[in-house]
This record gives structure tokens, C-alpha cells and sequence, in this order.
């Protein structure tokens, strides 16, 4: 996924910079980077943090940086933030979002002549380069903005550092969010309202989809409006939003603890305990809890101050080491137990199984899965959310063959909670998977949960409609 965070300040804004970055860490990434405008030039700092924190990799340079306006951003695809000498002058450029149309646009800017692309040792192309070399070929940063809107296929919000301010571009559908904070003598920009609070800011604004501001210490200055048609994805408020971060007004652990409510509804399993599988799924568990009033518990407790997330490793084989490792169970909360766990999503269900089979070798009587969203039958196309490779990666399309012996013509039977196939598809994966029983969230309960207009929200990944 990625993150990113601004600062325009009357003061000097490098450890704004450096916790307010710090604070989008959790959006399962593995480079860091801040740019800080000295008031002469750029001084720019970018470190891997897949196996570090990134205020353990940053701390060293903090002397070294000063400036009254920075951005500092967390990507799990390329380092970041760039700087650029261009005909518009000199900038640092930051992004978030998944460019699926990359060497289209590559080829475009070919056959212009006079373009060239600094090559990775992989031999492919940064799409934050490639967002550069758009806007260098318009005449004013509103423009090549607003072309990068027009081109890129998938999406992708903007943070521009110039000597002058902070641009913030919403991508088109505002896939992700941009909100800008503010307090006396500063104003920041941010993917994660979380930031605000322990940084002194209040949330001052949030940006529409495609939607282009410039943030002066001066203030919001509106370059191009927003626009009709809104994306955005569930995934922030199910899965990888901060608990203390609001999108469009909704709160990302208020809208957990009401769709756990929901789950508990619907639900009549005989059980000891409910358990949130950490941490997404922690606030699905606690709202299921509070409706069903069945205790809430933890039979098992991650191991944080060594072990990175899971999924941040690509080598899958290690992801399932550390999602292993870092989980701990408690035989004596275990032993004899009928257990509930609710999950924030099931992707590959690899590591949930091998949580499943921890507890019942811990003597578990039953351990009961309930997904606080519908089954993943497509793979995100829009974000780089998730790092599997293949739509086969998904335990739900794996059934789908297993039942069918190939990939059916449609899958419109299997995203419908309500048909049969829907049905063996869910007994499937729980026989694969080894749960007691298996539950999905619907996917309306879930828009329910979230509270805002159900056209405005990325539905893909469910049943295949973006």
C-alpha cells in the first residue's frame, strides 16, 4: 500500500515530518523517505525499513535536515520521495496508488523524443518517475497534475514539494484519502488522520476525488475542484486504515466495532470466547463481543518488539515464518475452549491456518472463523493493498477450481451469499483452511457498517465491480 505526509510551517518541520511519516508505518511497506526544502535546496533521506523501524533508520539523519516545509512518505514499491530539476523548476514528488497502464505510458513518452527513464537494477521503471515526467511536459503543476489524472489507468494521489508550498492531488475516484491538518503557524497533509492528534493538529479539510489544493502556511489554496464520481476503498475502514483515522466523516474503529455487531446478528455458533486476530481484526472481534455479550478474550498475543509485520517480507515462505513466530498462544485461555476469531479479511488463509492448527495443539474444542468482509474472490487492481501475484493466490479462487475443475465463464454465483455455490464455496475453503465452521461478512452489512453512500465505495475485490 504506502502512505505520505507533508508539512508547511512558520517553524522548522523536520520532526513533524519525521513522526508524522513514521505514523503511516503501518501500511505494510518496506522504503522510507523524507524530503525537506532548507529554504536553497533539498535535502533528502530514504532507507529500507522492511526488517527496521522507520524512526530507528531516520533518528541518525534528523541533525543533518532543517527546513520549514518537508514530505516524507512510506512505499512498498519503489524509494521515495524523488527530486526533480525540470522546466517547472525544482520539486520532490511523492505517490500512492498502483499505475496498471505504466509502459503504456512509457511508449507515449518514447515516441516524444528527449525522455528517458533511470533504470532499476530490476530493469523496470519507478511509477513515481514516471508521475514526474507527466507533469514535466505541462506548462504549470495544475496541468501536468491533471494530465497524470487523465492517463494513469488503477490510481494514484500526489504530494509535490516546491519551494513554494505543498501540491496534494487526490487521485480520480479518491481510491485513498488526503486530509489536511491544521494548527497555529502550520498546516500538514496527510493519507492518515491518526496523525493529527498527537502532533497538535486538528483536521481542517479533506480532499474530494481528483481534487488538487496547494498549502501555503498562508492556507488551502483551491487549484482544481473535485470531482462527481467517488472510489473509494472498503479496505480502509476493514482492514488497513489506523483505528484512530476517519475517511469521509467515518471513523475507522467505530465502523469495526458496528460491523462486528452485525456479524453477531446473524450468528447462532455455540462458543466460549471471542478473539480478534491482530491487530485489523481486533475491533471486528470487540463489536461482535459487545452485541453477543460473549466474553472477549486473547488466547494468543502478537510479539511486536522484534517481529516486523508479516506481510511485509516478499518471499512468502518468510511472511509465514513471522506471522508464526510473532503469534503466542496461552494454553491456559486455549485448553477445552470453544473459540470465535474474527479476522479483518481472508487473502491466501495460509497463515490463518497455521494459527488454527497452533490452538487446536493447544487443545482448542473448537476454533470458529467469522471474516469481517465477503470472501476475496478478485484481487485488488486499483492499490497495491495485498502483494499476491495472482488472482490464484486467493484461497476463494482456489475453491472456485477445486469445485469446478476449471475457472467457470462467471463468477457472479460464487458473490452471491444468497446462491449455492456461494455456499460449497465457503464449506470448501473451511475444509481447506481446517476451521470448526466458517463465516463471511456480507457485503451489504459491511457497506452498512461503513455509512456512507454504497456508490461511493470500491466493491472489486467482492464481486468484481470497481
Amino acid at each position: 500500500m504506502g502512505g505520505f505526509f507533508g508539512v508547511v510551517s512558520k517553524e522548522d518541520c523536520v520532526k513533524e515530518v519525521y513522526f508524522g511519516t513514521d505514523y503511516h508505518s503501518h501500511l505494510g511497506t518496506s522504503m522510507g523517505g523524507m524530503a525537506i526544502w532548507s529554504g536553497k535546496s533539498f535535502n533528502r533521506s530514504i532507507h529500507n525499513i522492511e526488517n527496521t523501524q522507520f524512526r530507528a533508520k531516520f533518528e541518525s539523519d534528523l541533525p543533518k535536515l532543517k527546513g520549514n516545509m518537508g514530505i516524507g512518505c512510506i512505499s512498498d514499491t519503489e524509494p521515495q520521495p524523488l527530486t526533480v530539476r525540470s522546466r517547472l523548476g525544482q520539486y520532490a514528488i511523492s505517490t500512492v496508488g498502483k499505475i496498471n497502464n505504466l509502459y503504456e505510458i512509457v511508449d507515449q513518452a518514447f515516441a516524444k523524443q528527449h525522455i528517458h527513464f533511470l533504470e532499476t537494477n530490476q530493469g523496470t521503471i519507478y511509477p513515481t518517475e514516471l508521475v514526474s515526467v507527466i507533469i514535466d511536459e505541462e506548462n504549470s503543476f495544475k496541468e501536468g497534475l491533471l494530465k497524470a489524472q487523465e492517463l494513469i489507468e488503477g490510481s494514484c494521489s500526489v504530494l509535490i514539494l516546491t519551494p513554494q508550498g505543498i501540491y496534494a492531488s487526490r487521485d480520480k475516484l479518491g481510491r485513498t484519502p488526503i486530509i489536511v491538518g491544521e494548527k497555529e503557524g502550520s498546516y500538514c497533509v496527510s493519507f492518515e488522520s491518526a496523525t493529527f492528534a498527537n502532533l497538535g493538529y486538528r483536521s481542517k479539510y479533506e480532499l474530494g476525488p481528483g481534487e488538487i489544493i496547494f498549502l501555503t502556511t498562508d492556507g488551502i489554496e483551491k487549484i482544481s475542484p473535485p470531482r462527481d464520481k467517488m472510489k473509494i476503498c472498503a479496505f480502509l475502514w476493514v482492514y488497513y486504515g489506523y483505528p484512530s483515522s476517519t475517511y469521509e466523516g467515518v471513523n475507522v474503529e467505530i465502523m469495526r466495532y458496528r460491523n462486528g455487531a452485525l456479524m453477531a446478528q446473524k450468528d447462532d455458533v455455540e462458543i466460549d470466547m471471542v478473539a480478534g486476530i491482530p491487530d485489523s481484526g481486533v475491533g471486528h472481534a470487540i463489536g461482535y463481543s459487545n452485541q453477543s455479550k460473549i466474553p472477549y478474550g486473547r488466547p494468543f498475543i502478537k510479539y511486536t518488539p522484534t517481529w516486523a509485520r508479516s506481510f511485509l517480507p516478499q518471499d512468502q515462505t518468510i511472511r509465514n515464518l513471522v506471522a508464526r513466530m510473532k503469534l503466542m498462544p496461552i494454553p491456559e485461555l486455549v485448553a477445552n475452549k470453544r473459540l470465535l476469531f474474527c479476522d479483518d479479511s481472508i487473502v491466501r488463509g495460509t497463515q490463518l491456518r497455521e494459527t488454527v492448527d497452533l490452538l487446536y495443539k493447544c487443545n482448542a474444542r473448537g476454533v470458529h472463523i467469522r471474516s469481517a468482509c465477503p470472501p476475496l474472490v478478485f484481487g485488488c487492481k486499483y492499490l497495491n493493498f495485498s502483494s499476491s501475484r495472482s488472482d490464484m493466490d486467493l484461497v476463494a479462487r482456489q475453491a472456485i477450481i477445486k469445485l469446478e475443475g476449471k475457472e467457470p465463464e462467471s463468477f457472479d454465483e460464487y458473490c452471491d451469499p444468497d446462491h449455492e455455490k456461494y455456499n460449497c464455496m465457503v464449506s470448501c475453503i473451511g475444509k481447506i483452511l481446517n476451521f470448526s465452521t466458517l463465516k463471511y461478512q456480507k457485503i451489504t452489512d459491511m457497506l452498512d457498517a461503513i455509512g456512507i453512500d454504497k456508490e461511493k465505495i470500491c466493491t472489486y475485490c467482492w464481486n468484481g465491480k470497481g
